[in-house]
């Protein structure tokens, strides 16, 4: 970051999973903030939390609002977003919110810096920030669809228990202490598998997978682009996974597939199944970066190709994209 001066940043939820991480995530890429507003429940107020080897005192959404910061990251579910982001936007703050209140509004933008920064204007005083599936998946399929065009794929996602939350680590870790858990999930998680990520809807498909399906169509641009997912929970801690397949308009060459891979910002080809290298959870976590192995042509379709799609849901798939979005509208002169 080369502009002078700092901004007051308040982080809403910043006592939860992704707040702890959007705060860690500040300190560690060396956002200007000049003063941090932590946010949190009523039964927070009062507490603190760490930044910058400092307690910093969490305040109220009423006291956060009456101070007026430049920005404010959210992460504290949709109904706080759809309550008090308008609240923060009319006090001239803008806000980068992390839950799917706003994702699918027609008014808002859904963004990811390295896939479709460029949407962002000075009127946009509240952008979503996408499924933290779509997001690590959007980061391989722009370089792929601005050279071939993708038309149509499939996404089996494999789900750490981080994007449900802390008490959903409480219970696996209590299933593999043998202890008796406070149930998040409908079934055990522990030596398990889940395919049931968020709520059934009529057509068969959960919210979770439909947020892949039509995400994807906005951040990309392109409402052609035709995804449907299967997404299961699985019992892991470091990230995400995705098996993905997709087709292309057109036929492609494999080194130029890896070569257009390793050319885009914020993605690392880990692809030498020879050597045993290619992305997993536990080397993803704690890192900003996505993840991609397992490239290979389909063997029934010669313009189809396979994916294998990793990264840290709390870093990329949420804190870290939100952050990044303040960086580019920093680095815009949003606050100059």
């Amino acid at each position: 970051m080369d502009n002078t001066g700092g901004l007051n940043v308040a982080v809403v939820g910043a006592t939860g999973m992704v707040g702890r991480t959007m705060l860690q995530v500040l300190e560690e890429r060396n956002f200007p903030v000049a003063e941090l507003l932590p946010v949190a429940s009523a039964r927070s107020v009062g507490s603190t939390v760490q930044f910058r080897g400092e307690p910093v005192p969490v305040i109220s959404l009423e006291e956060a609002v009456d101070r007026a910061p430049e920005v404010a990251l959210f992460s504290a579910g949709g109904d706080i977003s759809l309550a008090w982001a308008p609240r923060f936007a009319a006090a001239g703050t803008t806000v980068v919110d992390n839950s799917s209140a706003w994702r699918m509004s027609e008014a808002h933008k859904l963004v990811v810096p390295e896939v479709n920064g460029d949407v962002l204007g000075p009127e946009d005083l509240v952008i979503a920030n996408p499924n933290c599936t779509t997001m690590q998946l959007v980061m391989v399929l722009k370089p792929l669809h601005d050279r071939w065009r993708i038309t149509r794929g499939v996404v089996n996602t494999y789900q750490s228990v981080t994007g449900t939350g802390q008490a959903a680590v409480a219970q696996l870790e209590a299933e593999r202490r043998g202890e008796e858990p406070n149930m998040v999930y409908p079934h055990p998680i522990d030596k398990n598998c889940l395919p049931h990520c968020d709520t059934f809807q009529e057509n068969g498909y959960t919210r979770e997978e439909m947020k892949v399906h039509h995400e994807t169509k906005k951040i990309m641009g392109d409402p052609t682009i035709q995804l449907s997912c299967t997404a299961v929970r699985v019992p892991v801690v470091g990230g995400h996974s995705e098996a993905v397949y997709i087709e292309f308009d057109e036929d492609f060459d494999l080194a130029e597939v890896r070569s257009t891979l390793e050319g885009f910002e914020g993605v690392v080809v880990q692809d030498d199944p020879a050597a045993l290298v290619y992305p997993m959870p536990r080397h993803a976590h704690g890192k900003d970066d996505v993840f991609v192995g397992r490239i290979r042509r389909d063997l029934g379709n010669p313009r189809g190709l396979h994916l294998w799609i990793v990264a840290d849901n709390l870093r990329k798939g949420a804190a870290t994209n939100t952050v990044q979005i303040a960086e580019h509208l920093w680095r815009s002169g949003r606050w100059s």
